[in-house]
């Protein structure tokens, strides 16, 4: 069946096909505009929206499965793998988690080629430059010589011209920042290309494999979607990676080493324990200590401290040795030369809501107990301090004084009510006055035999 007139026309064989069927991470308008826009200078830069078949991936130079977040059918797997298989070339990049977080399966593709992406994650184990750990900065992740000679670097192995240009002879290494990636795990026929380097962890595994099939068709898989994105394209010389990526992949003008591709330098791949579990699992000594002896008692030494005395008659001999009179101790009191300050605490003394003291009544004691003499004394003496003389007072202050002299002699008390003033008092003076008088008068007419 004849393709699409469209689809014919977007499958040529200069075009680069970004698949968009499986809810990729990025996309040609999200994530990978300057990725887009460089590869558009030389080649025809589509999206596949349709379903992956033979018709819609008939004549394009390059397939790219950017960070797949779907699973695949076999049928899908079957026309991928018939396209490598024409001499199609397929470029597969996930990220940090694997299938796992991509919840895809392309493990089931890449493992027929000799590779798989893991469930990991590339953290730098020390800072420099990025300050995410996942942003791993790579420099010494080359391991096939040939990706560096492609990028332009020096290589001794393999420059044997006399003239070297000057700019290459500067750097001899090819420095990439590997953002939020995973590690692959490559066996042939495939070949590992790129690696983490010494200074992340998991230590130099592989992160880029390469596999070329005997009809001529390539496959790429990178365990990091990020690196080709528009945050992290332009840092460092990941613009070089993909240019030599995507050069392997539709050119026949990069040749692998063969030694290094033979042999390449990597380690093996330890799995390092899980921080956040193990920091929940508190232990009191993650440090392996000597086998405890079937005797337990000799964990014990006596030897270092013991109390007795049997030591005291030494010292006793010694006082008679070095001629020292032996006294009791006595107690020395300490004597410091810089004492103390008092402390005192640096806050308020409480106010409490007391109830306040009861009103007493204040009571003159020369008023209460003083004879009446004394007592009209002292008004006198008041009277006068104030005033002066009476005849300089006022009727007012007369009226006062004349009131209270009745107070002291008790006279007011005798005095009806209303009938209280000092005219009144002087009145009820004057009458005992009067009949004071009268009775000594009559007195002095008495005789014994009577009255003359």
């Amino acid at each position: 069946m004849p393709p699409h007139t469209d689809m014919a026309e977007k499958v040529s064989g200069n075009t680069i096909l970004f698949n968009q069927t499986k809810r990729e991470l990025f996309s040609l308008g999200n994530g990978f505009k300057v990725w887009n826009r460089r590869l558009r200078n030389n080649w025809k830069v589509a999206p596949l929206k349709d379903e992956i078949s033979s018709d819609s991936l008939n004549g394009a130079r390059l397939y790219i499965m950017p960070g797949c977040r779907e699973k695949f059918t076999v049928t899908e797997f079957d026309q991928i793998k018939q396209y490598i298989s024409d001499g199609g070339s397929v470029l597969v990049m996930l990220g940090e988690g694997g299938e796992t977080h991509f919840n895809t399966n392309l493990n089931y593709l890449l493992e027929d080629f000799g590779i798989m992406v893991n469930s990991d994650a590339v953290v730098r184990s020390e800072y420099f430059k990025y300050f995410h750990p996942k942003e791993a900065l790579v420099s010494n992740g080359v391991l096939n010589r040939a990706i560096s000679h492609a990028a332009g670097k020096y290589i001794p192995g393999l420059d044997d011209s006399s003239e070297k240009d000057e700019i290459n002879s500067v750097s001899q290494t090819l420095q990439f920042v590997y953002p939020y990636g995973a590690t692959l795990n490559v066996a042939k026929p495939a070949t590992s290309v790129l690696s983490t380097g010494s200074a992340c962890i998991p230590v130099n595994r592989p992160i880029l494999a390469m596999h070329q099939s005997k009809g001529g068709g390539k496959l790429a898989v990178l365990g990091s979607v990020h690196i080709f994105s528009d945050q992290y394209l332009d840092k460092e010389e990941n613009s070089r990676v993909m240019e030599v990526l995507v050069q392997w992949l539709t050119t026949d003008e990069i040749q692998l080493n063969a030694i290094d591709a033979e042999d390449p330098e990597i380690s093996d791949y330890n799995m390092l324990p899980h921080t956040q579990i193990l920091a929940e699992r508190l232990k009191a000594c993650l440090q392996e200590g000597e086998e405890v002896p079937s005797d337990f008692t000799q964990l014990f030494d006596r030897k270092l401290y013991k109390m007795d005395n049997s030591i005291l008659p030494k010292v006793l001999s010694a006082f008679d040795d070095l001629k020292i009179k032996h006294e009791p101790l006595t107690l020395i009191a300490p004597n410091f030369d810089t004492p103390l300050p008092p402390l005192q605490p640096a806050v308020f003394p409480p106010e409490f809501n007391d109830l306040p003291p009861p009103s007493l009544d204040l009571f003159d004691l020369d008023e209460c107990y003083s004879s009446e003499k004394v007592r009209l004394a002292q008004i006198t003496n008041k009277y006068i301090a104030e005033v002066g003389t009476p005849r300089k007072g006022n009727e007012d202050d007369l009226e006062y004084y004349v009131r209270e002299c009745g107070e002291i002699l008790g006279v007011t008390s005798k005095l009806p009510k209303g009938a209280q003033s000092a005219k009144h008092v002087l009145e009820y003076i004057f009458n005992e006055v009067v009949e004071y008088k009268k009775l000594n008068r009559e007195r002095e007419y008495e005789t014994p035999d009577g009255i003359e």
